[in-house]
């Protein structure tokens, strides 16, 4: 009998699991057909692989990304899946079967290519709607009003993308939203005041745009609040004292913005603030006295790159939790504070007091930090540095590498202070007073001493003379059988101006008329920037180029200034100038080597000897090099010459071609010196506004005088070499601006063969090569980005061009995306680091309202393209690949909000 019952409670228990198996079963299926095909809608029009949403299989429990509840769709995530091959070649932001999944909750494509605008009906139809997910999606366009509508949105996720335009009001009407992340746009105006109604809202991040106008006050009535991050965009205004409300808040980032004022005493009632991020700002004044005795949260200290002035209170460090204080380049001043050794927060932080007016001695030990750096205040007395944990440079402390005595003393004297001496004795205390008798033995030893002595100077001058009377007829005897000016009798010689000595020799008028027929209309090559053209043959048949400047159609500086930089310039990647005539009143003559090859514009189509006419372009190899040749010379201007220089008229004209196909870079008479770094903040600032268009290469704009537009120039150069289409370097027009808006969606980093499209049809390269025309294409539109600021340097970019393959190598490129946030990128992330930003699946194009917008190779044969046999195709990729990308070094980012 027993037995009977335990079996019949098994069998019963046995019933009751399969019943509840069934209803499970059936809750996970998806059980709407109209779900169904939207969904199947979805795969088909994303271009998902069947592998990831199998049609035979059911949507809630066996495609990744898709969530069911009670037999409905409530989560899709396509974050990690991947298109077909036909999906890649036209990504779009097409998604609208999803306006029949209407219990849909959460949506979620982060990092999923959806080239496009987001459509008005997402705030009107996904009424349920409670995530949604769409950074790095390259997404274009403005933010829809209607989002506003999505009453049960807590989290809007639209960070990396290229939305531009204002900021809706309405987004305030989301009432529930906790996290909202619009940063790294193109975002323009002022932030909402709408904005205070969050009030349920716990991190909002509007970091890199180009938000405008003040922070509204308002904003500190979000309690809720724990990160606030507006860096990089063109705010101003003063730091609202309401924010001592936000007493959770956990990250302040401020940065790089136009903030001015003194920093608000309220903040000291921030008791939960972990990171205060104040860097790159104007601010100024004393820090508040208490500022950090009650914050005693702090973890980041950053008030870099200001104007604030006054003590450092010893409070700072005191604080328990601190691991990095930067306070570099201000105004602080004043004897470091006294440290006990016994401070647990200096064992494991980081401090920069750098560039500062910091004075007296170090009395603590430098050992007792992690790191510290000193460097530019005026510390005197001995230091031990033996743990190499320091930068002391730039100071008056007995050590190398320090300020000049004459600085220091004065420094110390201004402020009533004595000074070390660097550890040696005064030698400016006067001498004890000598005997009459010891003075006028003195007096008669200086006289004889100041006769004897003009008596040796005058006999050197003499003995001087001579040798140059001798050397001067040596030089003109030398010069009748040579180039320079004619022979003595023809002419007078021709004093040599000292000021513009190096540039050349001096040719007399008559030289330069003879050599260029009377500058006839036959031998004029163009109508230049600063002076008309000439071809002209020397009279020992040495083909030149002369450039008449006429002073009444163009300034004195013009021709003054391209001597003065002739004088100074030294490199091979420039037209070497030969000489000069300025004897002419109204006309200066400059006198350049003849480029066989002539300039890019024209060297890059060349007729063939076929009976067609037709004509043959340069092969991949040579326009590559051709590249290389620019870079090299761009980077000497930029990096290697003090201070750096701007060429200001990059352009395929501008390239010229000797005649092994080497570069010789020209239009030098636009090159300026670059800004100083006083102007730079404010000068970046400017350029940073998306109003602002590219100037023509003429431009006088300050503008125009920056690196960063050599290098918008430059890119594209390098679209003239990938397309063949020639003349949009030096064009601004519609049509070129329409012509970018065709090509640059066609330059993906997820996609090679979407460059194909735009590639130079008679330009024929195997694999390998279309890899490296891939890579010259991502530098170009790296290079076109419409925020000046993103644009990779010089140095990049020659190293980009030297070794194109690690460009387009997966590795490089997925390490380097995850060092887009690092404040010390690798050549990788200058490229890759901001490429959403310029390099979306659509175009952004500079000027636009609202936008602005490797070592060895394998030469294929070649049908189409010209290979020119004088062409040397080894030239300037030396250097080995771990020197050309060494890795970065970066902090770890720091986790800043505790798990609840």
């Amino acid at each position: 009998m027993e037995a009977q019952r335990n079996a019949l409670s098994i069998i019963l228990l046995a019933v009751i699991l399969f019943l509840i198996q069934c209803v499970v079963a059936q809750k996970a299926r998806l059980s709407s057909p109209i779900e169904r095909r939207a969904l199947l809608d979805l795969r088909a029009s994303l271009g998902l692989r069947g592998k990831d949403w199998p049609i035979k299989s059911d949507p809630c429990s066996s495609w990744l990304g898709i969530e069911c509840r009670n037999g409905s769709v409530s989560k899709i995530s396509v974050s990690g899946l991947k298109r077909t091959r036909l999906g890649r070649l036209s990504p779009k932001f097409n998604v609208d079967s999803l306006v029949n999944l209407t219990r849909l909750v959460s949506f979620n494509a982060s990092g999923f290519p959806l080239p496009g605008s987001i459509p008005d009906w997402f705030g009107n139809r996904l009424a349920n709607l409670e995530v949604l997910d769409l950074r790095s999606c390259n997404i274009s366009g403005s933010i829809p009003g209607t989002l506003g509508n999505l009453s049960r949105l807590t989290s809007l996720y639209l960070h990396d993308n290229n939305l531009a335009g204002l900021i809706p009001a309405t987004l305030g009407l989301l009432r529930n939203l906790k996290f909202l992340d619009l940063s790294v746009n193109s975002l323009t105006g002022s932030i909402p005041s709408s904005f205070r109604s969050f009030g349920n809202m716990e991190r909002l991040e509007l970091a890199s745009n180009y938000l405008s106008e003040s922070i509204p006050p308002s904003l500190g009535t979000l309690r809720g609040l724990q990160v606030f991050n507006v860096s990089d965009n063109n705010l101003s205004g003063s730091i609202p004292i309401q924010f001592g409300n936000l007493s959770r808040l956990v990250k302040l980032d401020l940065s790089r913005n136009s903030l001015y004022g003194s920093l608000p005493e309220e903040l000291k009632m921030l008791r939960s603030l972990k990171m205060m991020i104040m860097a790159d700002n104007e601010l100024e004044g004393h820090l508040p006295v208490d500022l950090f005795s009650s914050l005693v949260e702090l973890q980041v200290v950053d008030l870099s790159r200001n104007k604030l002035d006054g003590a450092l209170n010893a409070t700072i460090w005191s604080m328990p939790k601190l691991q990095s204080l930067d306070v570099s380049s201000n105004n602080f001043t004043g004897p470091f504070p006294g440290l006990r050794s016994n401070i647990s927060a200096t064992t494991a932080a980081m401090f920069n007091l750098s560039n500062n007016f910091f004075y007296g001695t170090l009395n603590f030990s430098l050992g007792m930090f992690r790191f510290i750096d000193l460097s530019g205040n005026y510390f005197e007395g001995k230091v031990d540095n033996t743990k190499r944990n320091a930068i002391i440079d730039k100071n008056c402390l007995q050590a190398l590498k320090q300020r000049t005595l004459e600085d220091c003393r004065l420094f110390y004297t201004d402020r009533g202070l004595s000074f070390d001496n660097f550890g040696a004795p005064d030698t400016t205390q006067p001498p004890p007073a000598e005997s009459s008798s010891e003075s006028r033995k003195r007096l008669i030893f200086i006289l004889a001493g100041v006769v004897g002595g003009l008596g040796f100077i005058v006999l050197l001058v003499l003995i001087l003379v001579l040798v140059l009377r001798r050397n001067k007829g040596i030089g003109n005897q030398r010069r009748n059988a040579d180039v320079g000016p004619v022979p003595e009798g023809d002419s007078p010689q021709l004093p040599k101006d000292p000021t513009i000595a190096g540039a050349g020799d001096p040719f007399t008028y008559e030289q330069l008329l003879l050599a260029t027929e009377n500058f006839s209309e036959t031998n004029l090559i163009k109508h230049g920037h600063s002076g008309d053209l000439f071809r002209g043959i020397l009279e020992a048949g040495i083909p030149v180029v002369i450039k008449r400047v006429s002073l009444s159609s163009f300034k004195k500086e013009s021709y003054m200034m391209e001597l003065d930089l002739f004088r100074k310039l030294s490199h091979p990647r420039f037209v070497p100038l030969l000489g000069h005539c300025l004897e002419h009143e109204t006309e200066k003559l400059l006198v350049y080597k003849h480029m066989p090859n002539g300039d890019l514009a024209n060297s890059f189509y060349r007729a063939t000897n076929s009976d067609d006419d037709s004509l043959q372009s340069l092969d991949w190899i040579a326009r590559l090099k051709v590249a290389t040749g620019a870079a090299e010379g761009l980077f000497h201007l930029h990096h290697e010459c003090n201070p750096s220089l701007v060429h200001r008229d990059v352009q395929a004209s501008s390239i010229l071609l000797d005649d092994k196909f080497e570069v010789r870079l020209g239009s030098l008479c636009e090159v300026r010196a670059l800004e100083g770094d006083t102007h730079q903040n404010v000068l970046k600032r400017l350029l940073r506004k998306p109003q602002t268009s590219e100037p023509g290469p003429s431009g006088s704009g300050s503008s125009s005088t920056t690196c960063a537009y050599d290098v918008y120039c430059f890119g594209k150069v390098l679209l003239e070499l990938i397309t063949g289409k020639l003349g949009i370097g030096k064009a601004e027009d519609a049509s070129t601006k329409e012509w970018l808006e065709q090509t640059l969606p066609c330059i993906s980093i997820y996609e090679k063969e979407l460059v194909t499209k735009i590639m130079d049809p008679s330009l024929i390269v195997d694999e390998d090569l279309l890899e490296e025309v891939w890579a010259m294409a991502i530098v170009a539109r790296s290079c076109l980005n419409p925020k000046p600021s993103k644009r990779p340097s010089m140095k990049h970019i020659l190293k980009a061009l030297e070794n194109p393959l690690k460009v387009v190598r997966e590795e490089s490129f997925s390490s380097a995306r995850l060092r887009t946030t690092s404040s010390r990128r690798s050549w990788g992330s200058a490229f890759f680091g901001s490429w959403r930003q310029s390099s979306s699946e659509s175009a952004t194009i500079p000027g636009h309202q609202n936008r602005e917008g490797f070592s060895g190779f394998r030469q294929a044969g070649r049908v189409g393209s010209h290979g020119n046999d004088g062409i040397e195709h080894s030239s300037s990729r030396k250097r080995l690949s771990n020197e050309v990308f060494p890795e970065p070094m970066e902090m770890q980012d720091m986790e800043m909000l505790d798990e609840n």
